[in-house]
């Protein structure tokens, strides 16, 4: 498939926001629990949840320039009973919301108990928008990755795994970014975060091995023949049809050598991965140093700039067996 880039951008902004938010909860739900001391700078997660909303505005601004008629857009949603992208279209802004009413809470100090846990939690007004929050995030981490997780003839995507690296990256990338944050504003968390950042991106590189190692494996369930419709033995193109490219050239292949694209797993392994690992790693050691897990959220946001244009470009469109000679 060929990888356009606002949608490259918009499913890695969203699923930093998203990640972000999850980081930003899971700090408290540890505190509120009394796993960790309590955190009582509600600044950190007001501008932790203004950040996430940020980069989820612009990856939904991104997504824009993949459109033919934006003034269009709103009618994307209206088949949200069977179709993942407008179920999508439908989690992203209520998913928005509800980072907007944790921040919210927390800018406006809605902290006095509502009721008590049987175990004696306090339960407030920013633990309940906070998990309702992250239910939305969840729904719309599941809507993201099935938009292309439920292409049948597509092998490289109709998997779980889909699914499940779209989870896992974008809450790896949050963790990152969150152990940023924590670090410069000089918060008790820094080490918790940069702890959690190394777990998930070591558990997100472990199941994109596994996605890239069942795509190598893969047997085309589709051949030329079944590509065209015509069941016949000898089947060869000897012209497209047409002096220049088409849209079936330009939309289901991406053009590049193969080469290039075995280059882009390479480099997108090394950089969303094994160096913010080595990076998060050292800042365990200086918890009061930003500029270390700064690095490293930018590097690995590069890298999965790289990953998400290899996810891209590693689907291979039936359509390809008849265009692919001539593209």
């Amino acid at each position: 498939m060929h990888p356009a880039f606002s949608v490259i951008f918009l499913t890695t902004l969203i699923g930093a926001g998203q990640g972000l938010f999850l980081a930003l909860f899971t700090g408290q739900i540890f505190s509120q629990f009394n796993l960790m001391p309590e955190q009582h700078n509600s600044n950190f997660y007001v501008i932790g949840s203004l950040i996430a909303l940020v980069l989820m505005t612009l990856g939904l601004f991104s997504s824009f320039f993949h459109l033919g008629h934006p003034e269009r857009a709103w009618r994307s949603a209206a088949k949200w009973r069977t179709s993942w992208l407008s179920r999508e279209v439908i989690a992203l802004p209520a998913t928005m919301a509800g980072i907007f009413a944790y921040g919210l809470a927390h800018y406006m100090g809605w902290t006095s108990p509502i009721f008590t846990m049987p175990g004696g939690t306090a339960v407030d007004a920013t633990l309940l928008t906070g998990l309702l929050a992250t239910i939305l995030t969840y729904t719309l981490f599941v809507c993201t990755g099935m938009i292309y997780g439920c292409i049948k003839f597509l092998q490289e995507w109709h998997s779980p795994l889909t699914v499940i690296n779209f989870i896992l990256l974008g809450t790896a990338s949050g963790f990152t970014l969150v152990t940023t944050l924590s670090a410069y504003m000089k918060t008790d968390l820094t080490s918790f975060y940069a702890s959690w950042a190394i777990f998930f991106t070591v558990l997100a590189l472990i199941f994109r091995l596994a996605s890239l190692r069942r795509n190598k494996r893969i047997k085309p369930i589709s051949d030329l023949r079944s590509a065209i419709g015509v069941n016949h033995k000898n089947i060869r193109q000897m012209a497209q049809g047409s002096m220049g490219g088409s849209f079936n050239t330009r939309e289901y292949f991406h053009g590049k050598k193969a080469s290039f694209v075995k280059s882009m797993k390479v480099i997108f392994l090394i950089f969303a991965f094994i160096i913010p690992l080595v990076l998060l790693g050292a800042s365990l050691g200086t918890p009061s140093a930003y500029i270390i897990p700064l690095i490293a959220i930018v590097i690995q946001f590069m890298g999965l700039i790289a990953e998400r244009w290899y996810f891209f470009a590693d689907a291979n469109h039936p359509q390809n067996m008849y265009y692919q000679q001539i593209s």
